[in-house]
Parts: structure tokens; C-alpha cells; sequence
């Protein structure tokens, strides 16, 4: 080796020692967490293998990245249909454009009749939020993406923007629990106002007093101190929420210290009705009220008229109600007239068989289709309280024909229905 060349050498080692002793004293004179990872780094270079097993001890360098772009939000609006409204209205209303609504609703039609909706029925419009404008250059309008509707308390249609901008209705059964409930407690004043303290839907409280109003005459025969007792379905849906109140399972009145009881009961012919303890059925051939929440005026017997001004006989019973309100056949059986009578008014009588009679007066009009001959179930509607004929107010003039003469309806005693027995009767016993 030269001596040129051992110089060079040494001059090297020199600078190598003395960075090497200029990174030490960094290290013992300061706490610097940068002095730290420079005696670190020395070390490493050249030596993957060490390297690999050392935390980096500095944090990486922040790199200025653009934020991801923010995730529209969707969100819904409940809209309560109103008097008069239309669902093209409501659409209108929220702001929706017109071209989009027409398209929702066409979607929606093919599951549910937009004419058919009601007062009082809520709908549900789902947007998505529009985005800020990267430039500012403008406000932006959200987008309508679907709706929701109830037909019924079971059933729910919804409408959705596809992919490609167009509607899509679909419909669903609901998932729905079926609970018993039951209730019960005194009547001080009546069935309805005593039913509703211990907390029954009034419409329960309806069917109760139609269920039992075969065997009781409600304003006659209920007294303070009676007692009831029902128990009814309670229909929840997935949310645990209440949509309907369902049949009448059982039912008992306790009258003067006698009790009645019903059981709502399935036959083998899928048919069902009410049934007593012993099988008989709670429907009789004819009801003795053909009316619901009416107030018995005017007795059968002799009485002094209105507006003639004599004592005349009063073969019926009068009910008043407000006009308009629903008349029910009394039993099944074929109209035998309809038209005016009179002074009876619009009038109706139905033949039922060949001892029994009715016959409706004073009506303000029939249901559609009533006519001589047409056959009618018990319960259906055949026509509305109204004042026709010689009449001082809007009721029901009621009678009950029996042998081709009128009888008094409240005190008849009315013809039976059916009779379980044989293996209907054990079923219903076994069911009870």
C-alpha cells in the first residue's frame, strides 16, 4: 500500500469517528426524540435483518389527502291524509315534482286504488339529502326516492326509485302477534261508559253489545251493580305497537244475579258464531234492534200520535238515531216490498219464513240494489234512518210481523238458532 493510500484511509476513519461521537453526545445531552432515532439509524444501515425488528419511533409525515365524499343521508316525512285530500295532492304538497308523482302512483296501483284512500290514513315519503355542491354553484334539491302506505292494519305497500330512476311497488303481509286480553268490571251507569274505565277499545264494546243483544235488551234490562266480563284479540304489530282490536273470544253479563255467557267457536264447516255454555247458539233468527247506539222512543201499544193528534195503536217501536245512520236486516230472508208506504215513508219488509216478518219504516233511503225478490243475510245493511212519511224527527220505525200480524219486537219471544250436538258439541266442549 502507498502512503497516498494510507492517508486516505485514515482521513476516513477519522470522519466516521467523529460523527460517530457527534450522535452519542446528541443523545446523552438531549432527550430530542429525533437525536433518538438518529443513534438508532447508524446502526441499521446495511442490516435489513435489524431493521425489520425496530419500531419506528417518529411519526410518518402527514400527507394533506381530500376527505371522502360524504354518504347521502335518507330520511322520511309522515304525511296525515285530510278531508278531501288526494294522494297527487300530498305528492304536490311535499314538494314533489309532478312527472315523479304521476310515476309513483302508476307503480303503486298495482297493489293498492289511490281513490280509496281515506281520512285519516298516514303516508310515508322516504327522500335522500342532496350533496353541497363541490363549486358552490347553487342550491341542490333533495331527491324523492319511495313511499309508503297502509291499505289495511295487516297489509303495507311501498313504491321505491330503482337503479335506473323508475318506480317499483311492492307489496307485504305484516308480521303480526294475536294476544287474548281480558276485562272486566261493574256497570254503574252502562255497558259502554263502564266497558270503556276498564280500558276496552269501544269498538270491542260494539261487538260485545251486538253479540249479546240476541239474549238482552240494553236500555231494559241492565241495572247499577250488573257485571260484565270479555276477553278480545289484540293485534300488534312488529314494533309491539297496536293496529287492531280483534274478535270477541268469550263474553258474560251478569243481570240481576243471573249470568250469560257466549264462546266464540269454528265449526267443521269453517263456519263461526257465538255459542252458550251448553252448545246453543247465541244468534237468534231475528234481532230484536236492527239498529247500533239508538235510543228506544216510542213503545208498541196504544199511544197518542204526534202529529195526527188521537190516541192510535203503535204497532212497532221506534229507535232514534241520527240520520243517515246504517239498518240492519233483523234475520235472513227475501224482500218482500220496498218503496214509500205512506205514511210510513220509505219502507221495507222482508219475508224470512212463513210465520215470520219485518218491516223498516221512515227510511231516508234503501241500500243499492234493494228490491222485491233479492235475497238478504242477517246483519246486511238494507237502508238508512230518515224521516219520511208522517215522522217529527229521523228514527226507525221497527216491526216484527208474526202470522201475518204485528207483535211487540221487545217482547216476543224470538225463534231460536242453531243447536250443537254429537261431535260438534264435544269439539265446542273441549274448545270452551
Amino acid at each position: 500500500m502507498t502512503y497516498r493510500g494510507f492517508l486516505s484511509i485514515a482521513f476516513l476513519s477519522a470522519i466516521a469517528i467523529a460523527f460517530a461521537v457527534n450522535v452519542l453526545r446528541l443523545v446523552v445531552n438531549t432527550g430530542d426524540e429525533e437525536a433518538e432515532m438518529f443513534s438508532i439509524a447508524p446502526i441499521t444501515i446495511g442490516n435489513p435483518a435489524t431493521a425489520a425488528t425496530l419500531a419506528v419511533r417518529s411519526p410518518l409525515p402527514m400527507i394533506d389527502m381530500p376527505p371522502p365524499p360524504p354518504i347521502p343521508a335518507t330520511y322520511t316525512q309522515t304525511y296525515e291524509v285530510g278531508r278531501g285530500d288526494t294522494l297527487a295532492k300530498l305528492l304536490d304538497r311535499a314538494g314533489i315534482d309532478a312527472g315523479e308523482a304521476h310515476e309513483a302512483i302508476e307503480a303503486l296501483s298495482k297493489y293498492y286504488n289511490p281513490r280509496r284512500i281515506r281520512n285519516g290514513q298516514d303516508l310515508t315519503l322516504t327522500f335522500r339529502s342532496a350533496l353541497p355542491s363541490a363549486t358552490g354553484d347553487g342550491e341542490k334539491t333533495d331527491t324523492f326516492i319511495g313511499l309508503a302506505i297502509e291499505p289495511d292494519y295487516k297489509t303495507e305497500v311501498t313504491v321505491e326509485r330503482t337503479q335506473d330512476g323508475a318506480f317499483k311497488a311492492e307489496q307485504r303481509e305484516k308480521d303480526l302477534q294475536r294476544e287474548p286480553v281480558r276485562a272486566s268490571g261493574s256497570i254503574d251507569n252502562s255497558l259502554y261508559v263502564s266497558g270503556r274505565d276498564a280500558g276496552v277499545p269501544a269498538v270491542v264494546i260494539a261487538r260485545l253489545i251486538r253479540i249479546l243483544s240476541w239474549d238482552v235488551d240494553f236500555q231494559r234490562d241492565i241495572r247499577e251493580g250488573d257485571e260484565f266480563e270479555v276477553m278480545y284479540e289484540r293485534v300488534e304489530d312488529e314494533n309491539g305497537r297496536t293496529v287492531y282490536n280483534g274478535n270477541v273470544l268469550f263474553a258474560s253479563l251478569t243481570l240481576s244475579g243471573k249470568r250469560l255467557t257466549v264462546y266464540r267457536h269454528k265449526l267443521a264447516d269453517g263456519s263461526i258464531d257465538y255459542f252458550d255454555e251448553t252448545g246453543k247458539a247465541a244468534r237468534k233468527a231475528l234481532m230484536r234492534t236492527p239498529i247500533d247506539g239508538a235510543k228506544l222512543t216510542s213503545g208498541f201499544g196504544k199511544r197518542r200520535h204526534p202529529i195526527l193528534g188521537y190516541t192510535k195503536m203503535h204497532q212497532g217501536v221506534d229507535f232514534a238515531a241520527p240520520s243517515g245512520t246504517p239498518i240492519y236486516a233483523a234475520g235472513n230472508g227475501t224482500v218482500a216490498f220496498t218503496g214509500d208506504k205512506g205514511g210510513y215513508g220509505n219502507y221495507v219488509m222482508i219475508r224470512h219464513n212463513g210465520t215470520y216478518a219485518t218491516a223498516y219504516g221512515h227510511l231516508k233511503a234503501f241500500a243499492r240494489g234493494m228490491r222485491a225478490g233479492k235475497r238478504i243475510e242477517q246483519g246486511q245493511i238494507i237502508g238508512y234512518v230518515g224521516t219520511t212519511g208522517r215522522s217529527t224527527g229521523p228514527h226507525l220505525h221497527y216491526e216484527i210481523h208474526m202470522n201475518g200480524r204485528q207483535v211487540n219486537p221487545l217482547g216476543v219471544r224470538m225463534p231460536s238458532g242453531r243447536t250443537l250436538d254429537g261431535k260438534d258439541l264435544d269439539k265446542f266442549m273441549a274448545a270452551r
